[in-house]
């Protein structure tokens, strides 16, 4: 199962000084596509979220280090289904504008577990709505339609899957009964994308897992995928070198049966050290407070301290 590690909680540390700053408004243009609007999620005060501020989930995604490594793991589990494949890769932006796509979708998780409800709920009917316009045919002549419950099911479950794992792996061990909390949450707001039957404990995605296996199939765009998050420049100058570890960490995520049937068995394996510089930094995000990012914000909207989350 997953893997725990010890660790002792560190007071959290608000960035206030010019160097903290920096790295606060660096996060917030890694956020936010070039020219759009910033969303200010400490509006409008008092209004809840689909989740509650002491949910497992609020804790989980204020790591946007173990947030991006656990989406490539989801990604990777995604495209080795071929419909949810087909779909991603020729009705997407993702292989022309990889960090577009990366960081509408990265704003659409936050949003959804820290946006206001009535600011999130109508996000995610507009997502609906477009997948309601996507189908076609996979390469050998399946039939697939974007809002099909099942394929709902496992794209919203490979999501929880990635976002909690990489955070027990990497940042804080979480509990058996903390994981199956984080897919029940999981599970809540996914009805809404029309996911209905998304697995909502540990128990129930270890067997759509075994429902799974026989569908998944290894593909030259998950190495392709792979390719574009080690190679393109998708984080801000400082952190780029950071982006092949970032990978080799999500290889790992992957469950060890479905890595070797997608032949990823011996492809991005960890190197010596790895997995402590992965711990260190997920470590130093998950205790460094972010005026500016939707955690903070959603604190602050719920009159809370920035640092509500922080040092849990």
């Amino acid at each position: 199962m997953l893997d725990m590690h010890p660790k002792k909680a560190s007071p959290a540390k608000v960035l206030l000084s010019p160097f903290g700053r920096f790295i606060d408004g660096m996060a917030v243009r890694a956020m936010f596509p070039p020219g759009s609007r910033a969303i200010d999620f400490s509006q409008p005060p008092g209004e809840a979220a689909l989740l509650s501020s002491d949910s497992l989930s609020w804790r989980i995604f204020k790591n946007p280090v173990s947030v991006l490594i656990g989406g490539i793991t989801a990604v990777i589990l995604e495209l080795a289904e071929p419909a949810v494949r087909t779909g991603v890769w020729e009705h997407s932006s993702f292989r022309k504008d990889p960090l577009r796509r990366l960081q509408r979708t990265g704003l659409a998780a936050m949003m959804t577990v820290y946006g206001p409800r009535r600011t999130a709920e109508s996000m995610i009917a507009g997502v609906v709505r477009r997948h309601e316009r996507i189908a076609g045919t996979t390469p050998d002549g399946v039939a697939y339609h974007a809002s099909d419950p099942e394929l709902l099911d496992w794209v919203q479950a490979t999501a929880t899957f990635g976002f909690v794992t990489a955070y027990s792996r990497y940042a804080s061990p979480l509990s058996e009964q903390e994981i199956s909390q984080a897919f029940a949450e999981g599970a809540q707001t996914s009805r809404l994308y029309g996911a209905v039957n998304a697995p909502a404990s540990a128990d129930q995605w270890e067997l759509l897992l075994e429902r799974m296996l026989d569908r998944l199939e290894p593909s030259p765009i998950i190495l392709e995928f792979l390719d574009i998050m080690r190679s393109r420049a998708l984080l801000p100058r400082p952190l780029r070198s950071l982006q092949g570890l970032f990978v080799r960490g999500a290889v790992e995520l992957v469950p060890p049966q479905i890595r070797e049937h997608i032949g990823l068995k011996e492809k991005y394996v960890l190197r010596l050290g790895d997995v402590s510089l992965l711990r260190l930094l997920c470590a130093a995000a998950d205790n460094t407070v972010l005026p500016s990012s939707p955690p903070a914000q959603a604190c602050r909207r719920m009159g809370l301290p920035e640092d509500h989350l922080y040092g849990r």
